[in-house]
């Protein structure tokens, strides 16, 4: 298994491999004055090998999460979770996702690709999330919410049951979500209030 993403979220991503058992082989960035990530010698242009074994794109960021994923020509790898995380068996997780330590996703729910599941945030059931969404530590989704791609969930952000995120919003840290966001707007407070829309 490859990581593409010589920062803090491949040092996550690192662990949570190591807590399955799971070789690292190569560690990649575009970031050419890294040289060096966890003991590994980084890799800037993966050849023909490297790009055939599956890769995880650890980047925290969503969109240049999705901007990567979209030019990456190597094999992508399935979703991938940390040992301690609490997984219902039914549910769906898309390729390159990433389910981090203390996570939970309960019956039901539906997530896309490249999706992170921070470290001891709660997906209730049937909830559905789009490509590129990150949830963030301990952030909680209740039953039947669903949120757009490219959202970012804020560090113990709540959403009551049966809300509706638009695709690339920001749910800030805290927000208590009692009510629908649209597409691209930016919502914080308890209860949520928009402040400014992010441009597309």
């Amino acid at each position: 298994m490859n990581i593409y993403g010589a920062s803090g979220h491949g040092k996550v991503v690192f662990d949570i491999l190591s807590s399955k058992n799971i070789q690292v082989d190569s560690i990649f960035d575009d970031n050419e004055e890294i040289e060096e990530f966890l003991g590994f010698k980084v890799t800037h242009e993966p050849n023909e090998h490297q790009l055939q074994t599956p890769s995880v794109l650890a980047i925290g960021n969503n969109t240049i999460r999705k901007q990567v994923a979209r030019r990456f020509i190597g094999l992508i790898s399935e979703a991938v979770s940390h040992s301690s995380a609490i997984i219902s068996k039914d549910i769906e997780l898309g390729e390159g996702s990433v389910v981090m330590p203390g996570a939970i996703i309960n019956s039901g729910s539906v997530l896309g690709k490249h999706c992170i599941i921070n470290s001891g945030a709660v997906v209730e059931h049937d909830v559905r999330l789009e490509d590129f969404v990150h949830i963030a530590p301990n952030a909680v989704l209740t039953g039947n919410v669903s949120v757009g791609e490219g959202t970012q969930v804020g560090t113990g952000a709540s959403i009551i049951p049966g809300i509706k995120i638009g695709k690339w919003a920001s749910v800030g840290a805290g927000a208590v979500i009692i009510e629908d966001v649209p597409d691209f707007a930016v919502v914080v407070g308890n209860p949520g209030k928009i402040i400014k829309y992010l441009n597309e």
